[in-house]
């Protein structure tokens, strides 16, 4: 009997030693502010890229711009949270990179203090707004419907580029006239800061293009080399990023209490950005978001915020139909 188990372990040593082995080291960065921050607290505590064969290291950035800076270096792999923008211009200079996933819709608002005297958007004509810095994806879309829909280009306006935190912290101050925040930042403030909503980026987007689509700030981008040449190990990171998607929607006690213990966030802020959970994240990339970027390109190109052409190759959407396998 002993000579049978002894047989038996060296027969399952391998198999044990070949799983170990085929977990794909993955480089994964992200802003660690914003809607990133939650997301990305719950995707490290949890297990899910590991239970889909992927061992995973967490790169974090304090700028907005930075993992896109870190893609273009060969610093990290993958970006689950990456400016659009930021993408399109990278991409766009002959950085080998590719977006695999949309991740993160435009749940924006235009605010100014409840006091202030400012009514609607084409009163912002040389004000001072913040918003995420420069190269943002949330710069350029608010450059864009300002631009678009009330005549106010990029020089008409001073851009105060800031986190969320500080943003809020300049309204308070009155070092900007207004604001475009997250809807989540928003109702976290509840009474420390009562503001005048102006407008959504959703609704001055559908303004602008004529359409019912909804605007991305991020998307999941990943270095060219790794999607051509392993679209099976992106496919898994997609499914893992899916797992988190749905396990933080029928959990919401455990996600608040991962954002108090690894984000740092009060309760009360931990279940606002609960609250609004599904309105912030999305893994998706049918042909309908697909065609929601490439109109964006072409806003974003058509308002001079950013330049080149769009190459329909940016889009890798191997990963995404062999992940739908992956249920």
């Amino acid at each position: 009997m002993r000579k049978v188990l002894a047989v038996a372990v060296l027969a399952v040593t391998p198999l044990l030693s070949f799983s170990v082995q085929a977990a794909e080291k993955v480089r994964i960065g992200y802003w660690t502010s914003g809607v990133s921050l939650g997301y990305g607290s719950v995707l490290e505590s949890k297990d899910f890229l590991a239970e889909r064969g992927i061992d995973a290291e967490f790169v974090h950035f304090p700028d907005v711009n930075a993992p896109m800076r870190a893609l273009a270096a060969g610093s990290i792999d993958l970006a689950f949270g990456a400016p659009l923008a930021g993408v399109f211009s990278t991409a766009a200079e002959g950085v080998p990179v590719k977006i695999f996933a949309a991740t993160q819709p435009a749940d924006v608002q235009f605010v100014v203090p409840e006091d202030s005297s400012i009514e609607s958007l084409d009163e912002l004509r040389g004000k001072k707004i913040g918003m995420s810095p420069a190269g943002s994806s949330v710069a350029v879309i608010a450059s864009a419907v300002l631009a678009g829909n009330y005549g106010i280009g990029s020089n008409d306006f001073s851009l105060v580029g800031g986190n969320e935190s500080r943003l809020a912290q300049f309204l308070v101050q009155k070092q900007v006239d207004g604001a475009a925040l997250r809807s989540v930042t928003i109702a976290q403030l509840g009474d420390e800061l009562k503001v005048k909503r102006l407008g959504s980026f959703a609704e001055e987007w559908r303004k602008l293009t004529d359409s019912d689509s909804v605007p991305y700030i991020g998307v999941g981008a990943v270095n060219a080399g790794l999607v051509d040449e392993h679209p099976e190990t992106v496919a898994r990171v997609i499914a893992a990023l899916r797992d988190t998607l749905a396990w933080g929607e029928a959990h919401p006690d455990e996600v608040v209490s991962i954002l108090q213990s690894s984000a740092n966030l009060p309760e009360h802020d931990a279940r606002v950005y609960v609250g609004q959970w599904n309105a912030m994240n999305r893994v998706a990339f049918e042909p309908e978001d697909i065609e929601t970027l490439k109109r964006q390109h072409q806003v974003f190109a058509d308002s001079g915020l950013i330049r080149g052409e769009l190459d329909d190759s940016l889009f890798a959407t191997q990963p995404y139909a062999q992940a739908e396998q992956l249920r």
